[in-house]
């Protein structure tokens, strides 16, 4: 069966920026569909997420043919695209290679970064705040895409950057709808400001713990829909 209407937040489609609208479509789509709101098995069509977008249909298949290549929907001939499913056993193993890389990379570049990029960082840590008082999922996840990758860019690793990414595409944030009704999607949030903290100051024993408890929560907490 085809739907129509998505559950994602006309705020999240607004964002004008500077890049090309087949990229732009496609991080908001990568962020819409790791953060649950567009759900898995379901098919949407791109004239339909167009209008959403304020864009023709055109750019709009061009970025879901980058998420076909990237595993995240499949085509659904003549209908338009279907969100993988991505099963519990398959999320298990995404979160165990993400601690087994985030927190020791992190712990690693503690004493590498500049003080003058904590302001920045402060800022990528503000920005996940404050997609979640605006209670934009999407713009949340973006914002915390890339504050993780920043940080992990201090270890100027291309390959542990690609391999982190690919991983946080794949992840499910199912809960993430309820942590927001419940008015807790806020202070999850701020866990960030703990993680520049700790970088702040100087202290790889206590970034490592508050990443490890960081991603665990990731699959702990948000990563179950709702029975």
């Amino acid at each position: 069966m085809t739907h129509e209407v998505t559950p994602m937040t006309s705020a999240g489609f607004a964002q004008v920026e500077k890049v090309p609208a087949r990229d732009r479509i496609a991080r908001a789509l990568r962020a819409a569909i790791v953060s649950g709101q567009m759900e898995p098995g379901v098919v949407y069509s791109a004239p339909s997420l167009g209008a959403k977008f304020g864009v023709s249909a055109t750019p709009v298949r061009e970025a879901m043919l980058d998420l076909v290549r990237e595993d995240l929907v499949e085509i659904v001939p003549n209908k338009g695209f279907r969100v993988t499913e991505v099963k519990e056993a398959d999320l298990d193993e995404i979160t165990q290679v993400r601690l087994l890389l985030e927190p020791p990379v992190v712990r690693q570049v503690t004493g590498l970064i500049p003080d003058t990029d904590f302001p920045e960082l402060r800022r990528l840590a503000q920005a996940i705040v404050d997609g979640a008082a605006a209670g934009d999922l999407i713009a949340y996840t973006e914002a915390d895409r890339i504050f993780h990758l920043r940080l992990l860019s201090y270890a100027d690793n291309s390959r542990i950057l690609a391999l982190v990414s690919d991983l946080r595409a794949r992840t499910r944030l199912f809960g993430l709808a309820s942590l927001l009704e419940h008015g807790e999607l806020e202070e999850v949030a701020r866990e960030h400001f703990a993680i520049v903290d700790a970088l702040e100051s100087r202290d790889p024993e206590a970034v490592e713990q508050i990443m490890l408890t960081h991603i665990r929560q990731t699959r702990g907490r948000w990563a179950h829909p709702e029975s």
